[in-house]
């Protein structure tokens, strides 16, 4: 049965298929204090011998983050600046738009869990890739849709997926995501992680993160970390 999440109808079957020929500065940050919150928000289940790394802008990293933190098989999600030019930027800096930077999750993942398949088809399926530096009301080249990819694998499976998905229409407008190379990745400030399970309530929490994080349950709920359900 067709998995439905953010597209219409017709566009899940186009993805669907795409998927199995490739086997598959919003709301002011919150001044909750984020001590004893690790950076790199780690899963409390042992690290596997052998990890992978990607690293992905799809609008607000919180969005992101909450979205891959449920995912079974990631190990950890690091939210992050990735793509400018500016040295050590700030999230104020950031919210210019001038620093070139991307708002980005850096996901570590269990490969003999969660395929790059799979971290792939979440990530075009949980936001919209056509809408170039914009995400819904969240606008600016710090929103854009990208991949930054660490090795040739990333970069070829990430650029068949985008040219699959163009070839079958499963957009009503052309794919915008950006493909480069890891650059430098800057950690964003501590309240920025984990940021939607300290500040759930939050304004914008509520409103946007709650929302996709329901339909993402529904759709993948397969794939969820136990007790996720």
């Amino acid at each position: 049965m067709p998995r439905r999440f953010l597209l219409p109808r017709t566009s899940i079957v186009a993805l669907s298929a795409v998927v199995l020929s490739l086997v598959s500065c919003m709301a002011n940050p919150s001044s909750n204090s984020s001590d004893g919150v690790l950076k790199t928000t780690l899963m409390n289940d042992p690290i596997p011998a052998k990890t992978d790394t990607i690293t992905l802008g799809a609008g607000c990293f919180w969005c992101i983050e909450a979205v891959f933190l449920e995912l079974k098989g990631v190990v950890s999600v690091t939210s992050g600046y990735m793509g400018g030019q500016t040295k050590n930027p700030s999230y104020k800096d950031i919210c210019t738009g001038q620093t070139g930077h991307a708002e980005v999750a850096r996901i570590v993942y269990d490969p003999a869990v969660l395929s790059l398949d799979e971290i792939l088809e979440v990530f075009w399926m949980t936001h919209d890739p056509t809408t170039l530096n914009r995400q819904g009301a969240d606008v600016g080249t710090q929103y854009r849709s990208a991949v930054f990819y660490a090795n040739e694998e990333q970069r070829s499976l990430a650029q068949r997926y985008k040219e699959e998905l163009d070839k079958s229409e499963a957009f009503s407008a052309p794919i915008v995501t950006e493909i480069s190379p890891v650059s430098v990745f800057y950690e964003a400030e501590d309240y920025h992680q984990n940021y939607y399970a300290l500040n759930g309530e939050q304004g914008y929490c509520r409103m946007v993160i709650r929302p996709k994080l329901e339909k993402f349950r529904k759709v993948f709920a397969d794939r969820l970390r136990d007790g996720k359900e």
